[in-house]
């Protein structure tokens, strides 16, 4: 079954039909479009919900230590995520339903317009065909009766005695002209009939299902477009489902990450001031007398009683505490427990420090034997400055590293804090070792130079760049560059820093130094 034979004589039926399926296609696409909008807004919410409930300040992350705020930090973390997702959705859905139906529509609609206006100009031709046909029988009517009236005309003149034979032929002639006229309407009206039947044959036979049938593909085609949209809807969600299922176990990780006697025990360490409890107080017998003053007040002073710290109320800030010395560098304002690991945390970022610097200084060393050995990269007297700094830097650290410890054993004490200071001695001087045999592998390996990827030129930074992909450094408008591998057509190359820091930057914004 098709249109173009069931349907030939409903075009306004299709017209009507083939319209609202367009106009289903575009209530589709905004419906689409409005929940795009829905989830854009939910994640923003949600975007918003955990910005507002994130922790920030050093207290929250002194707070963050525990295992229950850590743990809800990653569910914000992961609801973070998970309105990513929804984001994705929302653009997913735009780009592969949205955008693409609209330029779907826009085709459909002009290729309905081009079918419906062939049918419209078939139906005109076939109406101006049958005009001329009626024309056509009309006037031979017209003849037909002329020539009639003319025969009965000549035969009466004929049969009247009274009429002269000119009289009589001029009537037959005159008859006989008229019905050759009639003759000819006669045979363009036949012409013209059979011309028209030809042509209503063909326009219902031919012409009109060949354009029923090509609206009738267009619109199962737009069906099929709109049932694939529809699957779209369903699909584009089910690929980021996986991912929302990753979110959600990580809130439910999260939760069971959570150790509530490893909470309680942190919380002792870190508050734990390692103050001994009060003793007994005695008990003062005023039977035996008052002694004398001054025997006993200047041998035995009063005692005064400890100072009950789990039951210290707290008080007001006076004028004086405002204004009182900062807390001592060493840590000494602290209860015992608490000094020792402020001191050793201490101990360990100028350790993390100094090793940061150590490499930097080697760095700049490796760089300082390659000018040596390859003088038209660079002069390795410009790295002098920096060199020099740095090993102040290093100088000074390991003052400082060396004066924290010494404030770590006076606090530790006894055979614990020897204990402690040898660990800390040995990590401070296999730091150091590392750094002196750093320094003295370019002494000791002068002969091996020959396998470093030496650079192929250099090269002058016009912009500054943030490299925040993988295998990208960052780069300062100004810096001067080794290249070490050059642009193989694709608008990257990849160069070498002063700090020894090395990946690829975008051609365009360097200048190659001749």
């Amino acid at each position: 079954m098709d249109w173009g034979t069931d349907l030939w004589d409903q075009y306004d039926v299709i017209d009507k039909h083939t319209q609202s399926g367009l106009d289903l296609v575009d209530r589709y696409i905004k419906f689409v479009k409005e929940r795009t909008e829905i989830e854009q807004n939910y994640a923003k919410q949600l975007r918003n919900l955990t910005k507002r409930y994130a922790k920030r300040g050093s207290k929250d992350e002194q707070d963050c230590k525990f295992s229950n705020y850590a743990s809800f930090q990653e569910i914000l973390n992961e609801l973070n995520d998970y309105a990513g997702q929804r984001e994705l959705i929302a653009e997913n859905m735009m780009t592969a339903i949205c955008v693409e139906l609209t330029k779907y529509l826009q085709d459909i609609k002009q290729e309905r317009k081009t079918h419906l206006s062939d049918a419209k100009k078939a139906q005109q031709t076939l109406e101006s065909s049958f005009k001329h046909l009626e024309s056509t029988k009309k006037r031979f009517a017209k003849e037909w009766a002329e020539a009639d009236k003319a025969t009965q005309q000549a035969e009466k003149t004929e049969n009247d005695l009274n009429a002269t034979r000119l009289d009589v032929e001029k009537a037959k002639q005159h008859a006989h002209a008229r019905t050759h006229t009639a003759e000819e309407c006669r045979n363009d009206y036949a012409a013209q009939l059979q011309k028209y039947n030809k042509e209503q044959n063909f326009f219902y036979y031919s012409e009109i299902p060949q354009i029923f049938n090509k609206l009738q593909d267009m619109d199962e085609r737009r069906i099929q477009r709109l049932a694939e949209g529809y699957c779209q809807f369903s699909d584009i969600e089910k690929k980021v489902l996986p991912i929302i299922s990753k979110c959600l176990e990580g809130i439910s990780t999260a939760g069971g990450k959570i150790d509530e006697k490893q909470d309680s025990i942190l919380f002792i360490e870190q508050h734990k001031s390692g103050f001994e409890r009060p003793g007994d107080v005695e008990f003062e017998d005023y039977t035996q007398g008052i002694k004398p003053a001054t025997s006993d007040s200047s041998l035995h002073p009063p005692k005064v009683r400890a100072k009950l710290w789990p039951f210290s109320k707290k008080h007001k800030t006076t004028h004086a505490e405002k204004h009182m010395p900062p807390p001592a560098e060493d840590f000494s304002h602290l209860p015992p427990e608490q000094r020792k690991k402020k001191l050793q945390a201490k101990i360990d970022d100028i350790t993390k420090e100094l090793q940061k610097t150590q490499d930097q200084s080697d760095a700049l060393e490796k760089m300082k034997g390659v000018y040596e050995q390859n003088p038209q990269m660079g002069d390795p007297s410009s790295l002098e400055p920096q060199i020099t700094e740095t090993a102040q830097t290093i100088g000074r650290l390991r003052g400082e590293l060396a004066k924290y410890e010494t404030w770590l054993a006076e606090a530790v004490g006894g055979e614990e804090s020897s204990n402690t200071v040898n660990n800390n001695a040995q990590h401070s001087i296999s730091s150091v070792v590392t750094a002196d045999q750093s320094q003295n592998i370019y002494t000791e390996f002068d002969d091996e130079f020959d396998d470093i990827e030496s650079p192929i030129g250099q090269c002058t930074a016009l912009y500054t760049f943030e490299g925040n992909s993988e295998g990208t450094i960052s780069i300062t408008e100004g810096e001067l560059l080794s290249v070490m591998e050059e642009d193989k057509g694709d608008g990257w190359m990849r160069v070498l820093r002063a700090n020894g820091e090395e990946g690829y930057i975008p051609s365009s914004y360097v200048k190659l130094t001749p």
